[in-house]
């Protein structure tokens, strides 16, 4: 497989006083267009108001920072305002719209990865606004729209007029937005820095893992998700994704190193991945990545709601499976290089603390 793999930063797409829309584009990663996956990141200044929308594709959100209000409205269902903050994450299904909104002085930055297979455009998300100056208002005549909600063309004209910005805009200091309830956050949201940990190796690093048993909705977005911390210059074990899942993966925070091998035992990807970069690992190929000092935390999404993984290290690893005749056979070795092979590692599994 000849593409580029290479993690790449998201641009600015629009924005203003109230925050920016950035994405990634197919043209500079394509292995958006490959795996069909698009990814974008919101951004909330102070009482800013992201306008309602809805998507051409299925989604997974994670707070990366700050706190706010969303708004959530499935298809012929109420609406849900829940409050929301760092390390939620949650399921968006088709035909969900969403607002967004900050009233605190730290940013609110929310990450998007979904699945494009029935985007409009590969490898991106399209957004249809219903308000605001690109929103379904301005594109109908003021005879359908006045006919539509019973309205007389003077109000028309004032609901239209009034629409003068584009996707996100900055509302007065002293506006209340709809008050959020605790209760709406059940079965749309898993905060991942609460939850039980799928996985936790002292000095090596924790997972938690999204899926169908914890946050069902997922089952619809038809994606899996998980948030993992990798501890100072630990080691995560060789893996790849054996049910045919793409990876698609976040680095949230620190630094580190990373390796994919592919076809014929090649080496297609070695790098540096530092916070705000996106890379996607291909279908079968193999991954790997070292922390440096500070750690490395970092949000995937797996185009399957119950993705499976082969680790090919550790004490779960599949080589630990192999008997110790076909283990000499395959590497052509005698019985004590064996020995050593299969004598490491037997405790440890998944992540691998620094060398002592």
């Amino acid at each position: 497989m000849d593409i580029d793999l290479t993690p790449k930063v998201a641009k600015k797409v629009y924005g203003g006083d109230g925050g920016s829309y950035h994405a990634w584009c197919p043209n500079d990663l394509p292995m958006l267009k490959q795996g069909n996956i698009g990814a974008a990141k919101l951004f909330l200044n102070k009482n800013g108001f992201a306008l309602p929308s809805y998507s051409d594709s299925a989604k997974v959100a994670y707070v990366l920072q700050g706190s706010g209000v969303a708004g959530i409205v499935l298809p012929e269902k109420e609406e849900k305002v829940l409050p929301i903050k760092t390390g939620d994450s949650i399921a968006l299904p088709f035909g969900v719209v969403t607002w967004w909104y900050n009233k605190e002085d730290t940013e609110l930055v929310v990450l998007f990865l979904g699945d494009t297979s029935k985007a409009h455009k590969t490898g991106s998300f399209t957004n249809f606004f219903l308000t605001g100056s690109n929103g379904i208002f301005t594109g109908f005549s003021t005879e359908f729209v006045g006919r539509a909600w019973d309205l007389e063309e003077s109000v028309v004209k004032t609901l239209v007029g009034n629409q003068s910005g584009n996707g996100i805009v900055k509302l007065d200091a002293g506006f209340k937005i709809t008050e959020a309830s605790e209760k709406h956050r059940n079965g749309l949201v898993l905060n991942c820095l609460e939850a039980p940990l799928d996985v936790d190796i002292k000095n090596g690093g924790r997972v938690v893992v999204l899926n169908t048993k914890n946050l069902p909705l997922v089952g619809e977005v038809g994606l899996g998700a998980d948030l993992v911390r990798l501890d100072g210059s630990a080691m995560c074990s060789p893996g790849f994704s054996c049910d045919s899942a793409y990876q698609v993966t976040y680095i949230v925070r620190g630094s580190g190193r990373a390796q994919v091998v592919g076809i014929d035992g090649k080496r297609v990807l070695e790098t540096t991945v530092e916070a705000g970069n996106l890379f996607i690992v291909p279908r079968f190929f193999i991954v790997s990545k070292i922390g440096n000092p500070e750690g490395l935390e970092w949000f995937s999404i797996i185009s399957t709601p119950n993705p499976i993984f082969t680790h090919l290290a550790g004490s779960i690893g599949t080589w630990k499976a192999l008997s110790p005749q076909v283990l000499q056979a395959s590497f052509n070795v005698d019985s004590d290089v064996e020995k050593q092979f299969r004598s490491k590692r037997t405790a440890d599994a998944i992540f691998f603390p620094p060398p002592k």
